[in-house]
């Protein structure tokens, strides 16, 4: 009777930390949605960058990965094993909203991705939450920290942080409702405050990575492409 009990109790603890085991495996579903942006600048070599696809031919990415300009770099999409061109339809900045919206033939595209869409994510992540960072390359779990981590003049603007940075252009998305949260823009010094002879003093506590908010990526997306 010891043995069958000392039986089950191993199968029981196998199957616990095997799904202990599946639940720490990144979700490999979302990488639907990655595709590269590629651009030739004049007289330099190709640059390859990350971005996301949105669905019904439309991809986005940080708008320096496409860089200042885009008539000259002539930026392609590589999506499904195609090299499509790619008409850029908004443009932002760095200094102000790192995005740009470009549209491809989606009839070239196969039938699994003519069918998708992206939806964003309705409520931004809490402080602490983990996301999925998406890009081609493969995905990798960070958290949502706070703005407090880097230094107070540029929590304003950059309000939207990860606990480490990842590839520009890259995809931010909420494992559980499969919803974007944001698109990787950039890194930033993080800080920690720490008291010396009675002052607070702010010492180096490597990089976050800052991204562009589901939020801004729906108030930048014209009305007429939103689905």
């Amino acid at each position: 009777m010891r043995s069958i009990r000392n039986y089950g109790v191993a199968i029981v603890t196998a199957v616990l930390v095997t799904l202990r085991a599946y639940a720490q495996i990144p979700d490999d579903s979302l990488k639907i949605y990655a595709v590269n942006v590629v651009k030739t600048p004049p007289f330099r070599k190709q640059f390859t960058g990350d971005a996301i696809y949105l669905g019904n031919g439309l991809v986005i990415t940080a708008a320096h990965v496409i860089g200042h300009w885009p008539f000259f770099t002539r930026p392609r999409v590589l999506i499904a094993d195609q090299d499509l061109p790619a008409k850029i339809l908004k443009e932002g900045s760095f200094e102000e909203t790192d995005l740009v919206l470009l549209s491809i033939d989606d009839a070239r595209l196969p039938m699994r991705l003519r069918l998708r869409r992206n939806p964003l994510c309705k409520r931004p992540p809490e402080i602490g939450a983990t996301v999925l960072d998406v890009a081609t390359t493969g995905t990798d779990r960070v958290q949502i920290i706070s703005p407090l981590t880097i230094m107070p003049e540029l929590r304003r603007r950059l309000d939207s942080l990860i606990s480490s940075p990842k590839g520009s252009g890259s995809g931010l998305f909420d494992n559980d409702y499969k919803c974007l949260v944001g698109i990787v823009s950039g890194e930033v010094p993080k800080y920690k405050y720490v008291t010396m002879n009675g002052r607070v003093i702010p010492t180096a506590n490597g990089l976050a990575g800052f991204f562009v908010s589901a939020a801004k990526i729906a108030d930048f997306i014209p009305a007429k492409f939103h689905f």
